[in-house]
């Protein structure tokens, strides 16, 4: 199925720093370069980077060894314009403290991060993914080698690790849902390692969790969405995909609606909608002139 990820990676209000909520349909306006007004501009910008960032990590899922640049050009990339101190896509020169943790102090980064680079790199194919995904994410946040942008960057380091590592070979999801519906537990189970003396076992039956909660969510959206395609093998555009995406948010739309808002012609929703009807997915309802279009 063609860009999965846009079905399953994000929540139903996608979470980015500070806090900034937007529905999903405001994410895809956004990451398709349509206006909305009452979005700010640095939400749009972090919308943006989001998506580009996984775009860089999927590119790059097969790489074997991972370098100082390419962790630079990922936190670039993320970072880049909404940043409230520091500079995207360099260690930062500054002391940072983060709640009652004080990372190292920055003369140290560098040297903290070739030694985890090291290790990501020639050591940690001997654990399970889940494992090594999972120590990744940690160390990273202990070193926070950058001014900021350090929480986004660690755990889309701990996505790459599982790609190269093949666990999710169709790019399909993303943990930072489970991370982000309860933060407080979160920043409590990456405090808890340090208050045990560096002792990971808590923190990693935490993001042990999360990843399995993750992906009995998106086998069940796989298994909802599978039950409407049974009767013609259909392999969807984008377009298709969103349009599928925008019924499950609004229940039902009307023809106008649905080219208004995947930004086509009358002609080109038809088009798209048309093998969704042949392959019950979709279904029409009601008269000729106020009929809506439904998921089955």
């Amino acid at each position: 199925m063609a860009s999965a990820d846009r079905l399953f990676r994000l929540p139903s209000h996608a979470r980015y720093p500070g806090i900034i909520r937007l529905t999903l349909e405001q994410v895809r306006a956004v990451e398709e370069g349509r206006e909305i007004p009452a979005v700010t501009t640095r939400a749009k910008r972090e919308v943006v980077n989001y998506f580009a960032a996984l775009r860089f990590v999927e590119k790059n899922s097969a790489k074997k060894t991972v370098s100082h640049e390419d962790v630079l050009r990922l936190h670039k990339i993320m970072a880049g314009d909404v940043m409230d101190q520091g500079t995207a896509g360099r260690y930062r020169t500054i002391a940072v403290r983060v709640g009652r943790y004080v990372p190292p102090p920055p003369e140290d980064v560098s040297g903290l991060m070739f030694e985890l680079l090291t290790w990501w790199n020639k050591e940690s194919s001997k654990l399970s993914p889940v494992l090594s995904s999972a120590i990744l994410h940690y160390r990273f946040e202990a070193i926070h080698p950058f001014a900021d942008g350090n929480g986004r960057s660690g755990r889309t380091l701990a996505l790459w690790e599982l790609y190269r590592r093949g666990f999710d070979t169709h790019h399909i999801f993303s943990v930072d849902e489970f991370y982000w519906e309860d933060r407080p537990r979160y920043y409590a189970a990456l405090d808890a390692v340090r208050r045990e003396g560096e002792d990971l076992s808590s923190w990693l039956e935490y993001a042990a969790e999360g990843l399995q909660l993750t992906l009995e969510r998106v086998w069940s959206r796989v298994q909802k969405f599978s039950a409407h395609s049974t009767r013609t093998k259909l392999v969807l555009r984008p377009k298709q995909e969103q349009l599928l995406q925008l019924l499950r948010d609004h229940r039902r739309m009307a023809p106008q609606e649905i080219w208004e808002a995947l930004g086509v012609t009358r002609q080109g929703a038809i088009k798209l909608i048309q093998p969704l009807l042949d392959a019950g997915i979709v279904e029409r309802i009601g008269s000729r002139k106020s009929g809506r279009y439904i998921l089955k």
